[in-house]
């Protein structure tokens, strides 16, 4: 058996209130000149900015602010925000929103830091040797940024655009301030995509290859089954502090490796991968197209083992049968509004885009994805044309 690491550096504020430690804890960790990062309006028109900034100003730290982060985030912002650091010598980054702005943070700090072309790290030219610290308070669960190694962005400077990751340990962010109550304001739909998010980082850890602990197992299993019984409390009750902060910390532990410890490696992550070719291109949330393409994922794969399957069925649903258990995930993700096929992402796919798109995602056959299954351009043509219903 190989060794496995485990490392979760992160210091977590949990709690309503939280943010109201922002200076408190800035200051311990030395920040003097801070780019507070973020996306759209929703920090401003909850308040949440002016809020985070007055506390700053009242306790003398200075800042600079870059707002515009999107869903799938532009390396383009990210270019202007390492500029922002270097330019006005800012010695920590503060990002303030979900998980795009935490990956765009990220970024920016890599950026600033090791020099050169941010880009060269998303597409595998150079590796991370540093970063200027980045910490966050959250505002949406979804993609345990807040306590990963993983950064995604998307460029958007080139003729097709493609959505890269990265993964390494100066991503995992010195700390995350997280309070459910800022959760209260975030839709359904972006809801949804969360709690879809948070399942898929621990499905994609829980199908691999290899040795297996069956502790780590029946922890998947519990978080699994935490974030299916919170998600439709908050949809119905927005403002249920309770299931939003079961769904946060559900958030936070399905992808800070915690899912894979004991593990013969770290999962599959074909999922993601596909998905990143349909939000690269399409711009749909990931959540929900993760959701889209997971059923024909799983089912091309059964068959590998069809034992993990029941594994998972018995300790969510106490049914023991594959392809049901596949059929029940389905089940769940269409009761909380989200797609189980690329019709239902509102993607009218025909042969020639799935081969399109399985192309990308092989990067014109120079790669192969999964652990579970290793897949190849063909196998990813195939799960595609599952998911637009053409086979």
């Amino acid at each position: 058996m190989a060794i496995k690491e485990y490392y979760t550096p992160t210091h977590v504020y949990f709690g309503a209130g939280a943010e109201d430690k922002v200076a408190e804890v800035l200051k311990a960790n030395g920040a003097t000149r801070v780019l507070v990062h973020f996306g759209g309006g929703s920090v401003k028109r909850s308040g949440l900015l002016d809020k985070v900034e007055k506390i700053l100003s009242e306790a003398g730290i200075y800042y600079a602010e870059l707002g515009g982060v999107v869903p799938n985030p532009r390396v383009s912002l990210v270019r202007k925000g390492i500029a922002m650091v270097q330019d006005d010598n800012l010695d920590y980054i503060l990002a303030v929103g979900g998980g795009s702005v935490l990956d765009s943070a990220k970024a920016i700090g890599y950026g600033s830091y090791n020099g050169g072309d941010v880009w060269d790290f998303y597409c595998g030219k150079r590796a991370v040797e540093g970063t200027v610290p980045v910490g966050s308070i959250l505002t949406l669960s979804a993609t345990g940024s807040e306590m990963s190694d993983s950064s995604v962005i998307t460029n958007d400077e080139t003729d097709i655009v493609y959505k890269r990751g990265t993964n390494t340990n100066y991503g995992r962010i010195s700390f995350a301030l997280l309070n459910p109550e800022l959760t209260y304001t975030v839709s359904p739909y972006q809801t949804s995509c969360g709690a879809t998010d948070i399942m898929m980082h621990t499905l994609e850890r829980y199908f691999h290859q290899g040795y297996a602990l069956d502790f780590t197992d029946q922890l998947s299993f519990t978080l699994l089954k935490e974030v299916m019984k919170n998600a439709p409390i908050a949809l119905e009750h927005p403002d249920d502090y309770d299931a939003r902060a079961n769904i946060m910390w559900c958030g936070s532990l399905s992808h800070n490796g915690l899912m894979a410890a004991g593990n013969a490696n770290n999962g599959d992550w074909a999922c993601h991968q596909i998905e990143h070719e349909l939000s690269a291109e399409f711009d749909v949330a990931h959540g929900a197209g993760l959701a889209a393409i997971w059923g024909s994922w799983a089912r091309y794969v059964l068959d590998v083992d069809p034992s993990r399957f029941s594994k998972l069925g018995e300790g969510l649903f106490g049914e023991s049968d594959p392809v049901k258990t596949i059929e029940k995930v389905e089940e769940f993700f269409r009761s909380i509004n989200m797609p189980t096929d690329l019709k239902g992402l509102g993607l009218d796919f025909d042969e020639e885009a799935c081969r399109k798109a399985a192309l990308g995602v092989t990067f014109q056959n120079a790669r192969t994805i999964g652990n579970f299954k290793v897949l190849d351009t063909e196998d990813i043509f195939n799960i595609y044309m599952m998911a637009a219903g053409l086979k």
